[in-house]
């Protein structure tokens, strides 16, 4: 119990600590949203009529509130359709607890707002529809840079100081070293048109594009290729070192050498032994670099032309639509946090000197 409201603080404050950061960090850049959205049909009377509507009106103060009154699952509104706060079940769904002569209280899933440019979509709407796509992105990163990333350790290690051993260290320390956006131009460019008749794969593209008739989407797997190899490149680098320098730690251990006098052969010496008391830092940087990827793979899906978060914050980012920007930052953090829960049972299993309670 004492494991999961420790938890359930550091989901509240980290969440709470965002929000806040976020919020006041867009109020100050340059520009006004509700100018943006008129765009060259502005006059005064409809400027006035978008800042109403969007609570831009209002001051700092009570945006905030409002704000986190939303995210909150347990808000209270106000009975006065004029209102700014004023509770519209079709929008905030939820079921009400109690109200009085005029407030109401309610719970709900948190309410992200909606769109300012894409006619007033909501943003969990965007969400469903890109998020997806990321973390298939990211999830086949990683699956990459896990497999190729122990293998690769665990030849280094077991070729120690050998050609091997050197001509893999200087090619992760080159994955290391490059750019996420330099090897996302460079791939696309390289595989995706220089040697286009052999590869058949295309500089860029999404997971699903419209038929050539603009009826229907359909998958294409072949778009993935190149996106998630360059995103799995840096972890893919630094699980090789981790893996080649942990596992030759743990293969000097006293227990290793017992097992080698028992008469193991050093395939299970390596894999019954070494590999798994080697894996924790491992796992370390899978849930670092996992969560990492979701945030990290904004410039690799504009450069791709892939439709996932990534791509849709750096177009809100552009046209100043804020609460896109604020949703999927906020998301991200959620799925921080998520993950580290999932990494600490992992280590639990791993190490059981290693306690959740």
């Amino acid at each position: 119990m004492a494991y999961i409201a420790n938890k359930l603080g550091t989901i509240f404050l980290t969440l709470f600590g965002v929000a806040s950061l976020v919020f006041f960090l867009f109020t100050v850049l340059p520009g006004d949203p509700a100018q943006m959205m008129l765009d060259q049909n502005e006059d005064s009377d409809q400027l006035e009529v978008i800042k109403a509507k969007f609570g831009f009106n209002l001051p700092l103060s009570h945006q905030y509130f409002f704000y986190l009154n939303d995210l909150s699952p347990f808000s209270v509104h106000s009975k006065n359709a004029e209102d700014f706060s004023y509770y519209d079940p079709s929008i905030y769904g939820g079921w009400k607890l109690f109200s009085n002569a005029n407030r109401v209280w309610v719970i709900k899933t948190p309410y992200l707002r909606t769109s300012y440019q894409n006619r007033g979509k909501p943003i969990t709407k965007i969400l469903k529809e890109t998020l997806p796509n990321t973390a298939i992105l990211a999830l086949s990163s990683m699956f990459i840079a896990i497999i190729l990333g122990i293998f690769f350790g665990v030849v280094a290690t077991l070729n120690k100081d050998t050609w091997i051993d050197r001509f893999l260290q200087l090619i992760s320390t080159l994955g290391m070293s490059v750019p996420s956006f330099f090897s996302a131009i460079l791939f696309s460019w390289f595989f995706g048109y220089v040697l286009h008749d052999y590869t058949k794969l295309n500089m860029t593209g999404s997971l699903y594009e419209l038929d050539d008739f603009g009826e229907s989407y359909s998958i294409v797997w072949k778009n993935l290729i190149l996106p998630s190899f360059v995103l799995g490149i840096r972890p893919l680098a630094v699980i090789i070192q981790l893996m080649r320098s942990n596992l030759l730690e743990v293969l000097s251990q006293d227990y290793i050498r017992t097992a080698y006098s028992k008469g193991l052969s050093k395939y299970q010496v390596v894999f019954k032994h070494g590999l798994k008391n080697a894996l924790n830092p491992v796992i370390t940087a899978v849930s670092g670099w996992f969560a990492s990827l979701l945030s990290g793979a904004i410039f690799v899906e504009y450069i791709f032309g892939w439709k996932g978060l990534g791509k849709e914050i750096v177009e809100a980012l552009n046209q100043l639509d804020i609460p896109v920007v604020m949703g999927a930052v906020l998301v991200i953090a959620l799925l921080f946090i998520i993950i580290n829960i999932v990494v600490d049972f992992i280590y639990a299993y791993l190490d059981p000197r290693i306690k959740t309670t």
